[in-house]
């Protein structure tokens, strides 16, 4: 199973394809316990998404309430390599809408 840092990187790259000029900010975990991983900014919009190695990851204390708090704002979700096709499209036609 790869690590989370690796599969974060990686999707980093992909969000920057996807959203060409966008900023992706990887939030600092010791700031705020369970504030999603990464901020992403493009155009008038944003997002945040909490990245997990796979779906069956633990979840810390405070990650499902800022998700969830965060979704009621803009767009925020977890995401893991066997949800990520599904989660990128909806953050697609989120960021395009």
């Amino acid at each position: 199973m790869r690590r989370e840092a690796a599969y974060q990187k990686d999707l980093i790259n992909r969000l920057r394809v996807l959203f060409p000029d966008c900023t992706v900010i990887k939030n600092d975990a010791g700031a705020r316990q369970g504030i999603p991983d990464l901020l992403i900014l493009w155009g008038s919009r944003w997002a945040m998404l909490e990245v997990k190695r796979s779906q069956t990851a633990p979840v810390q204390p405070n990650q499902e309430y800022y998700v969830e708090y965060y979704a009621r704002m803009s767009f925020c979700s977890f995401i893991s390599p066997e949800i990520e096709e599904d989660v990128l499209h909806d953050l697609q036609v989120f960021m395009h809408s």
